[in-house]
């Protein structure tokens, strides 16, 4: 298939929250923008290395146990967060890995948001399934 990577946006939640209650300016929301983030359909969710979670200021919820190449490893997860790839969004919580590592957009995401990797082309694309509309399968 090839390295496949795709631009991403990453914003604290509960900072857009309090933009919307008034509570916080818009332009004080913690975000990063990913040029290159690796998509990884074998790998579960949206993994941030702890440098990129620290900037966002999000909050440890949890230490789950994870299957990783290198073997078992408890892994934190982080509060929610909003992903935009391509103009489709998700909110979704985070695991962090090494700082050393890219940032991970794995299955969870990738099938919320409809996209398929078009490994000819070695790029994300619309679900040609769905004629590259985003539509969610609910059944």
């Amino acid at each position: 298939m090839g390295r496949v990577t795709t631009a991403a946006t990453i914003e604290n939640i509960r900072d857009l929250w309090e933009v919307e209650a008034g509570q916080r300016p818009a332009l004080d929301v913690r975000k990063i923008t990913i040029a290159d983030a690796l998509v990884d359909t074998g790998a579960f969710t949206l993994s941030l290395p702890g440098v990129l979670i620290r900037q966002l200021g999000l909050q440890k919820v949890s230490t789950r146990r994870v299957m990783t190449a290198g073997g078992a490893r408890d892994a934190d997860r982080y509060s929610a967060v909003r992903l935009t790839i391509q103009g489709r969004d998700m909110t979704l919580d985070v695991s962090e890995w090494p700082d050393e590592c890219p940032v991970l957009i794995g299955q969870i995401p990738l099938e919320y948001m409809d996209f398929v990797v078009d490994p000819v082309n070695q790029k994300l694309i619309g679900n040609p399934a769905h004629g590259g509309e985003w539509i969610n399968e609910i059944y």
